[in-house]
Order: C-alpha cells, then sequence, then structure tokens
C-alpha cells in the first residue's frame, strides 16, 4: 500500500520516554532527532530536561545530531546548549541529511536511529535513508498553518497504520 512508505518503525509518546540504553545494547550507536515539537515546542529553546537528555546520551555512548530544516540561527543555538552537532536547511524529507549526519557520527544507517514528530518529513527522510525511526507526539498543539494542514493527511496515514497493526496483533 502506498501509505507503507510513511509508517514509522516504532511510535512512542515522547522522545524522553524511549528506552535509550536497551537500544544502545541492541547495536545502535547514533541518533538523529528533529528539534521543533520533537524536543520542545516548536521556535523555543533548550530546556533543562533536553539538556539531561543530551547528557545521558552522549554518557550511555551514543553521537546525536540534530537535523532540522530550519535555518542555522534556530538551530546552532539548541545544539550549543544541548551539546550535538547539527545540520540545518537539511532538506528533509531529501537523503542527503540523513547521510550526512551519519557521515559526521560515522554510523551507519543499521546503526542509527531518527525520533521526530512528523511522517511526511521526518519518518519518510529517514526511512529512504535506511534508518529505524521512531515518531513521537508534538510537544505542542501550536504549529505554522502548512504543518497543521500536513498533520490532517498525517492522520489518515496513522489511521491505516494502526489498523494494521491492531489487526496483525
Amino acid at each position: 500500500m502506498l501509505f507503507e512508505t510513511f509508517y514509522p518503525d516504532c511510535e512512542a509518546d515522547s522522545a524522553y520516554e524511549l528506552p535509550y540504553e536497551k537500544l544502545y545494547e541492541l547495536g545502535y550507536r547514533g541518533i538523529l532527532f528533529d528539534i521543533d515539537n520533537t524536543l520542545v515546542p516548536h521556535g523555543k529553546p533548550a530546556t533543562k530536561k533536553a539538556i539531561a537528555l543530551f547528557r545521558r546520551l552522549h554518557a550511555i555512548g551514543f553521537k546525536t545530531v540534530l537535523i532540522s530544516n530550519n535555518k542555522e540561527p534556530r538551530v546552532k543555538p539548541f545544539a550549543d546548549a544541548v551539546s550535538s552537532r547539527y545540520i540545518y536547511r537539511a532538506n528533509k524529507p531529501g537523503r542527503k541529511g540523513y547521510e550526512q549526519a551519519m557521515k559526521i557520527m560515522k554510523t551507519t544507517p543499521g546503526t542509527t536511529l531518527f525520533v521526530g514528530d512528523q511522517l511526511f518529513t521526518d519518518v519518510w527522510g529517514a526511512k529512504k535513508a535506511g534508518i529505524f525511526t521512531y515518531l513521537t507526539k508534538p510537544i505542542h498543539p501550536k504549529e505554522e498553518i502548512q504543518i497543521i494542514l500536513k498533520r490532517r493527511l498525517e492522520a489518515i496515514v496513522l489511521f491505516f497504520y494502526h489498523r494494521k497493526f491492531r489487526d496483525s496483533k
């Protein structure tokens, strides 16, 4: 089915609740994160919670890269606050930004995870690059109009995704 192209590998309520230690044990070594509405509300600076998460990830042994379609003035201060490398104007869902991030981390698609809140940019791009994906729920309901429109389409895809996996149990 056409929609399966957009299906995440896993879903989570929040990027802050993933079993990162277990994922490291499974062989993952690099994590790519979207910023807005994945780690913080849209446009907000890094929070203590985000800083603590990245400190924890780095202590586990993960390398991280923030991958965003935003401009550098949005991405760099956030990346600096959480001590992560970053790619701005990544042109998600294109593969190039994801591949560049893996090169920075010296990881492969099989040792890299992606965590983001949007199907048509975050998840689709990561899947095209062969990366295991986690779709998180958006942190905050206030979003730009183009994202609100995409969310309506995402709801249709997620309906079929949930139905497929509910029916297969």
